[in-house]
């Protein structure tokens, strides 16, 4: 089992000293890599900027925007088996970057954003025997989001979860599947969780003829 995935955030430059970034610690991604790799899976990690160690093991890919995940995550589709997307991507970048530094003045700036590509979805439209799982970060009406990105991004599972887990140790989160396919809650430890995600996929995913 070959496995690609995404984790920590992407940087968006204003100029060369300021970004456009999510919070984002890259710890849930690195987990995930870490428990593939225990159950003896390979593993491709395409990492935003983080402080963490990559796991022993990872085959690593480092990139810093979204156009540049965007890339790594198409070149490698073929090459796996399966896509679990992590990364919180910037979904907005700077129409232009400004070589050097924007200074201060008195004037309001105005910065002008243009969507990135959602990489998920075009990872479930060009898809071929690959089975696909999101990640989603949501305030109010989890499930129900949760579902609508599923059919729209062309996700076999999405695991929600809120944004008061985005730089804790810890996570609450709910993982929506088909109709036809039990899911799964958990609360603890994010490691704990990669622990029970990637148990689920081996159940319901890895194991499924496509």
């Amino acid at each position: 089992m070959h496995v690609l995935i995404t984790a920590g955030p992407t940087r968006e430059h204003l100029d060369d000293v300021r970004f456009i970034t999510n919070a984002s610690s890259g710890r849930m991604g690195y987990a995930l890599a870490a428990s593939a790799i225990a159950r003896r899976w390979r593993v491709t990690l395409v990492t935003g900027p983080v402080s963490l160690p990559p796991p022993a093991g990872a085959e690593l890919r480092r990139v810093t925007t979204a156009l540049e995940m965007f890339d790594a995550c198409l070149g490698l589709l073929q090459q796996v088996d399966g896509v679990i997307a992590v990364a919180a991507v910037a979904d907005y970048r700077p129409a232009q970057r400004v070589v050097g530094k924007i200074h201060r003045t008195a004037d309001a700036l105005r910065v002008e954003l243009v969507p990135n590509p959602d990489i998920l979805a075009e990872l479930g439209r060009r898809k071929t025997h690959q089975w696909t799982v999101g990640f989603a970060v949501e305030t109010t009406d989890l499930v129900e989001r949760a579902r609508a990105k599923m059919a729209a991004k062309l996700c076999d599972a999405i695991i929600v979860n809120r944004t008061d887990a985005m730089e804790s140790a810890d996570t609450s989160i709910q993982l929506i599947a088909r109709a036809d396919v039990p899911g799964l809650e958990f609360q603890g430890a994010k490691e704990l969780a990669a622990d029970r995600i990637i148990e689920w996929i081996a159940a319901s995913l890895a194991s499924t003829p496509r």
